[in-house]
Order: C-alpha cells, then sequence, then structure tokens
C-alpha cells in the first residue's frame, strides 16, 4: 500500500516535471489598427464677382465674418464694369462678409457667406446676393 502511494506520488511529481518542461503558450499583445480618418474635403475658396448691374462697382472689400472690419480695397485701381467679372480667392474657409460701392455712390453687403459652397457673388442694383 505504501509502495503504490509512493508511486502514485512520483507520477504526479514526474507529470508536474514534464509540464513544467513542455513549451509554454504566451499571450503576446497584439497592436491594434486603427483605421484612418477620412480627409476633410478640401475647400475650393476660389469665387468670380460678377456685376450684373447697371453701373460700374467702384470698390469691392471683403474679410473673414469673425472680423470687425472689411480690409483693403481688393480692386485697388480697377473696377468691375456692367457685365465684368473679378476672379479672386479667399484666405481661408468659413463665412465671409462682403461689400461693394459703385462708381458715382452707393453700397450695397452680403454677410455670412459660406465661402466653401458660394462661388459667385453677383451684383444687382438692389444688392448682392451669392450662388
Amino acid at each position: 500500500m505504501i509502495r503504490r502511494k509512493i508511486l502514485a506520488l512520483f507520477a504526479v511529481m514526474g507529470a508536474a516535471a514534464v509540464s513544467a518542461c513542455a513549451p509554454q503558450t504566451v499571450y503576446v499583445p497584439q497592436p491594434v489598427a486603427i483605421a484612418p480618418q477620412p480627409m476633410a474635403p478640401v475647400c475650393d475658396t476660389r469665387f468670380q464677382v460678377v456685376n450684373n448691374s447697371s453701373r460700374p462697382v467702384f470698390s469691392l472689400q471683403y474679410s473673414h465674418a469673425s472680423r470687425n472690419d472689411w480690409g483693403v480695397d481688393q480692386l485697388g485701381q480697377a473696377m468691375i464694369p456692367v457685365g465684368g467679372v473679378w476672379n479672386a480667392r479667399a484666405a481661408n474657409a468659413g463665412l465671409y462678409d462682403f461689400r461693394i460701392t459703385w462708381n458715382g455712390g452707393g453700397a450695397a453687403e452680403l454677410r455670412r457667406v459660406d465661402i466653401c459652397r458660394a462661388s459667385r457673388i453677383v451684383v444687382t442694383n438692389r444688392g448682392l446676393y451669392a450662388q
């Protein structure tokens, strides 16, 4: 009986010794791949000022709506003639305010135009609108 217990003890110890030598499965965390975020579409800030009024446009000012001033006259010494088009590009995306003055007097303003959506500022005898 003692002999059986000793044999059983050796069997258990042998199994433990063999399992200690056996290859072990080790969990190694793998890095998780994160899908890149899609890039926001690039805003095209180019636009045209189209003079559909009956008078030449003497000055054109525009600035980001977050500013408190109109900025400089973009036309300088030039004018936008009746039926003329002037091409421009805003510095940044966002909302812009526009102001024109006509040759001979009078002015019109248009505020909070999303420059990413509007590609034309149209001057009429009644004022400005965006397309």
